[in-house]
């Protein structure tokens, strides 16, 4: 796995990136993180353009250990997204997304 730079998807997540988490839904359902979009691994192919109509909207994608959201960068890459990232684990995900959300708040 090959996971992004917390500072580049910071970054990313600046100019507007869209965050999806690629587990199934019922694990989303269970627990997600705020702001994120549930798309499911085996159905990102299908449901991607409604999420993401342009192909160089910047995508941030998490799952719950990573090799989902891997293979799900891979997939995207291939349709000819261009700023595909994976954020990584689910915890990693909380922790980018985390110090993201106390940046942007003044005390």
């Amino acid at each position: 796995m090959n996971a992004v730079k917390p500072e580049t998807a910071r970054e990313w997540l600046k100019k507007g990136a869209t965050v999806i988490d690629v587990r199934s839904e019922a694990e989303f359902q269970e627990r997600h993180l705020p702001g994120t979009t549930n798309v499911p691994l085996n159905r990102l192919g299908d449901e991607i353009a409604r999420v993401a109509p342009k192909k160089g909207q910047p995508l941030l994608l998490h799952c719950l250990s990573g090799s989902r959201s891997a293979a799900g960068e891979a997939l995207l890459k291939k349709m000819g997204y261009q700023n595909v990232f994976n954020l990584g684990s689910y915890g990693r995900a909380e922790k980018i997304l985390g110090a993201q959300d106390k940046a942007g708040k003044k005390d």
